[in-house]
């Protein structure tokens, strides 16, 4: 890359700017600017106030995105305390989400509706998602099958993109060490209901190691995309077409030798909705996720490994408010995954077709809200599935409020586990059942705090198991349905919001345990907490946030534990005028490089310290 600089200097100028002060990088929930007002989307698929929601979410706000456009989006999920990101290294790594206990198979993640779970794997590819144009994520915890379908048994991350609301634009730029720098450019068109929008970005870093061993090379990344917007809101209909486009190249550690990969990911994304009547509603949703990667060295056979996955999903549901307290939904969705795959010489070419019927119904009060709601899944590998939830949150009084929710889910077989090596095409489907209770109170002087307990309890767990010549070198395995897991957790929260000061702290214990051994599941810490203060003022601003997490198993084949790790974040902003805004962030202040997952003979580690400087102007 052809910038230079001395990252010493740009720590010194950071340390200079914060002064004294500490200042945060990432946090979920809490800003000087969090209000019980803060409107969801997530856990019914309709607007409502997150104190009404019978189940507990979490929000990661627009000032908090946009602290950092270096920041990934595995970076922004990190401060979540029910969350376990586990990333082999830095930025462009592979990343999972381990939400609540549950694998990182069954925590769904959407934009704006559209699933971005592949159709190989089960999970997300969320080190390749970008967050330039991202409003705010919301963090539903809990089983969300009903609404979502499949994969939705941890719960759902979902992006929210922004929609225009004034004629605009901004560049920003940002610098950081490791030779690191993203650039952002946007524009943003909105009179009398009508709006369009445009962002580009791109992203370079020379990267850091990956593994904990000597004379480890660094592993670079770069990623450039844009997203394009346009669209209609009258009071009575909508409409809104979206594209947007991420491409790049990322290395990683393969064996101890680093090898690279071009990824691209594509959504297309056409969204409507019409009051058919004073009371009625009706929603429609065509989309399109493609999620491509191509490996630009061969395997041992000579050939070079492939992933081409294409989700496409049809969605129509209708809102019929039939009185001032009551609303049911009812919809159906179909969806169509595809993957065209080879992986060390086994070729994947296959389609999955899927149908869900659903119906919910809601009623709100002053203080009672309800969600009840059944769904039925029509796939061609497995045959039917039905799932149903319920929930209740009660409001005992102005200041408080109880809730509790039971729900069921599913995870249908990914086509890796029905016919990649070890495939399996006689798979059922994971099946959960999940309880939950929870408190919420308000108290005086602007604090504000909660309380919730949850048991899951999984069966059907898919998992690769010798077959065949066992005690040999030639062992052959199979994809099986053969294990039960039970996850038992409590989270809390605490915070303070004052004029300018804010303060948050969350905590999260969770035991998930294969009921056979009675053993932890892998990469799921039992403990986890969140901490963040700052002070928060139109001209500048300043924050800090701390997280932990206590040990975890790495995996079932092996008996490496990864220890638990300390981290800290810092940002600080000021903004100059009404044109300019200067900041500055440091990830990992302490420069820990802690372990975070254990493959190859060694320990994958994080990639220490990544201090930046940026600024946007915006006009």
């Amino acid at each position: 890359m052809s910038i230079q600089f001395q990252p010493t200097a740009l720590v010194g100028a950071i340390a200079l700017a914060l002064g004294s002060s500490s200042s945060v990088f990432a946090e979920t929930v809490t800003t000087a600017k969090t209000s019980l007002e803060t409107i969801v989307v997530t856990a019914t698929r309709s607007e409502q106030n997150i104190q009404d929601v019978p189940a507990r979410i979490s929000i990661i706000e627009p000032n908090i995105i946009e602290q950092s456009p270096i920041a990934s989006f595995p970076e922004l999920l990190k401060s979540e305390a029910s969350a376990n990101i586990v990333q082999l290294g830095d930025l462009g790594q592979q990343s999972s989400i381990f939400l609540r206990g549950t694998n990182s198979t069954q925590a769904l993640v959407l934009r704006d509706g559209v699933r971005l779970n592949t159709s190989t794997t089960g999970a997300a590819s969320i080190p390749f998602l970008d967050t330039t144009d991202i409003k705010q994520i919301e963090i539903l915890k809990g089983p969300a099958s009903v609404l979502y379908g499949t994969d939705a048994i941890g719960g759902v991350v979902q992006l929210i993109s922004k929609t225009p609301e004034k004629t605009s634009a901004f560049v920003t730029g940002e610098i950081g060490e490791n030779k690191t720098y993203k650039s952002l450019i946007g524009v943003d068109l909105a009179k009398d209901g009508l709006y369009a929008q445009i962002r580009g970005q791109r992203l370079e870093t020379d990267g850091t190691a990956v593994k904990e061993s000597q004379n480890n090379p660094k592993a670079a990344f770069e990623q450039k995309g844009y997203s394009a917007k346009i669209g209609v809101d009258k009071d009575t209909y909508g409409l809104s077409l979206d594209y947007s486009q991420n491409k790049g190249n990322s290395q990683y550690n393969n064996s101890g030798a680093l090898t690279d990969q071009d990824f691209k990911n594509e959504i297309i994304n056409l969204k409507g909705s019409v009051q058919i009547q004073p009371s009625i509603e009706l929603n429609a949703r065509l989309s399109q996720f493609k999620d491509d990667l191509l490996q630009n060295q061969s395997n041992y056979l000579g050939q070079y490994d492939y992933v081409l996955s294409k989700t496409q999903e049809a969605d129509i549901y209708a809102i019929w408010q039939f009185t001032s307290e009551q609303n049911i939904a009812l919809g159906t969705t179909y969806q169509k995954i595809e993957a065209d795959a080879l992986s060390y010489g086994t070729k994947i070419n296959s389609s999955v077709d899927s149908k869900g019927y659903y119906i919910q119904h809601q009623y709100n009060t002053d203080g009672i809200h309800t969600q009840l709601g059944l769904r039925l899944e029509d796939n061609d590998k497995y045959g039917t599935n039905t799932v149903a939830q319920a929930g209740i949150r009660y409001q005992i009084s102005p200041l408080t409020s109880v809730y509790t929710n039971i729900g069921s889910a599913f995870r249908a077989p990914n086509l890796n586990e029905l016919y990649a090596y070890g495939g399996n095409p006689n798979l059922d489907p994971e099946k959960s059942i999940s309880y939950e209770i929870g408190l919420d109170q308000q108290l005086n002087y602007g604090v504000s705090t909660g309380v919730s307990t949850y048991k899951t309890k999984v069966k059907n767990l898919i998992d690769s198991e010798c077959i065949s010549l066992c005690d040999g070198y030639d062992a052959v395995y199979q994809n099986l349905n053969i294990d039960k897991t039970t996850i038992k957790g409590a989270e809390a929260y605490l915070k303070w919001t004052g004029d300018h000061l804010y303060l948050s702290t969350s905590y999260n214990y969770v035991r998930a345990k294969d009921d056979s051994t009675n053993e932890d599941l892998s990469r799921r810490p039992r403990q986890k907490v969140a901490f963040t203060a700052g002070w928060q003022e139109p001209t500048f601003g300043l924050s800090t946030t701390l997280t932990a997490n206590s040990s975890s198993d790495n995996s079932a084949y092996d008996n490496v534990r990864i220890p638990g790790h300390f981290n800290i974040d810092m940002h600080g902003y000021y903004n100059a005028n009404d044109v300019m805004k200067l900041f500055v962030n440091i990830q990992n202040v302490g420069d820990s490089k802690y372990r975070t997952a254990y493959g190859s003979g060694s320990y994958y580690i994080n990639g220490g310290r990544l201090a930046s400087a940026g600024v946007t102007f915006k006009y």
